[in-house]
């Protein structure tokens, strides 16, 4: 693997000490008084000059501050914005837009019918709210059964369409004679945001790993990046010649659907992509549940915020259980979780649950049972 941005080193182009720039300007000054008089003149604080000179500092160090962005946003680690996408088109690397939820969904009809029907492409239905949700393309269904499945895909692109649990999504925007009921049968999900800035950068970084078809493990990683930008950790492994098992997972340590399973086993297959020897297989990772049971005390000069207190240590809390989940093969780490609620304010946390647990590569860690209880106020 190509070495990590974060561990490339801070680069400046132009000195940007506002201190270092004015002594400058004022022997700078001191010098130019000298050659021109033939007199040594001394720029002392209070000095009319010398404060004139440092409103020019202040000016050039403005200057000097956009220069060092300007020059610094040539560099990969740095650019942002139309500069990053300018510098990904040197890798055929494009930032990808905002894409729409899909759910499957279940028609079912009130009777069988005698003759096949069709679903047209475009019927809406939709869990209320102004969401919706469109069959992707006509679909046909069979005389003689009662109901068919089918995918939809969100009106609205961004992450408005995720999150809807089976039987949320049940109301037929667009009737049908021949419907009575429809509902969705999974969890919907795939919506996503336009893809930010540094996740876009990565998959630069990693652009050159897919040059050509897949193998090493960091071309694979590549590709699938490339299928969603809602994957947000990928774990590549060999569990036997010619088998490559791909693992992901995504933002906010999310477990990926069968529907986006599916969809990436179908893209990485391709044989533009895959080597023709390869076999690709693509899972969720395990998941080791765990039980969370902490105390948490605050000091008692604490007690007159107290309800901010708890709430930044309980908040704490939560960031610990997703820091655990959001990353594939990431031991269960209960020392994580008492540096991260000792920074928010506790004085002291009795972790009974869980202990340390070390996980395989293919293993992510998600809180079954959460018990978070405030145990009172301790002097220092």
């Amino acid at each position: 693997m190509s070495l990590n941005l974060k561990d490339l080193p801070e680069v400046t182009f132009v000195e940007t000490d506002a201190n270092k720039i004015l002594n400058d300007m004022i022997s700078g000054y001191e010098a130019a008084y000298f050659q021109q008089t033939g007199k040594i003149k001394k720029l002392y604080p209070g000095d009319p000059i010398r404060i004139f000179l440092y409103s020019q500092a202040l000016r050039e160090l403005q200057l000097r501050v956009i220069l060092n962005d300007t020059a610094k946003q040539n560099l990969l680690k740095y650019a942002r914005g139309e500069v990053l996408q300018n510098l990904g088109a040197f890798f055929r690397t494009d930032k990808l837009a905002a894409e729409s939820a899909r759910v499957l969904m279940k028609f079912n009809l009130s009777a069988a019918r005698p003759t096949n029907e069709i679903i047209p492409s475009g019927t809406r239905v939709s869990p209320g709210n102004e969401i919706y949700f469109t069959v992707i393309e006509d679909t046909v269904i069979p005389a003689g059964v009662t109901f068919v499945e089918v995918l939809t895909q969100c009106v609205q692109t961004g992450t408005i369409g995720n999150d809807f649990t089976p039987g949320q999504i049940n109301i037929l925007v667009d009737p049908l004679p021949y419907n009575a009921t429809v509902e969705n049968i999974e969890t919907s999900s795939g919506g996503i945001e336009a893809e930010n800035d540094d996740n876009y950068r990565n998959r630069i970084h990693l652009a050159p790993e897919g040059f050509s078809t897949a193998g090493p493990e960091g071309a694979y990683e590549y590709f699938v990046r490339q299928f969603s930008p809602l994957i947000s950790d990928v774990k590549i492994f060999s569990p036997s010649d010619g088998v490559v098992d791909i693992r992901v997972l995504l933002q906010n340590g999310e477990i990926p659907n069968q529907t986006l399973l599916d969809g990436l086993l179908s893209y990485m297959s391709d044989k533009s992509r895959r080597p023709l020897t390869d076999k690709v297989q693509v899972g969720a990772p395990e998941i080791i549940q765990y039980d969370l049971d902490v105390v948490y005390y605050l000091r008692s000069s604490d007690i007159s915020v107290e309800q901010d207190m708890r709430a930044r240590v309980e908040h704490s809390v939560d960031e610990y259980t997703m820091w655990q989940r959001s990353k594939i093969g990431r031991d269960i780490n209960p020392s994580e979780l008492t540096a991260k609620t000792i920074l928010a304010g506790a004085k002291r946390i009795e972790i009974s649950s869980p202990n340390h647990t070390v996980l395989s590569d293919i293993q992510v860690a998600v809180v079954n049972i959460k018990s978070v209880s405030f145990g009172g106020f301790e002097d220092e």
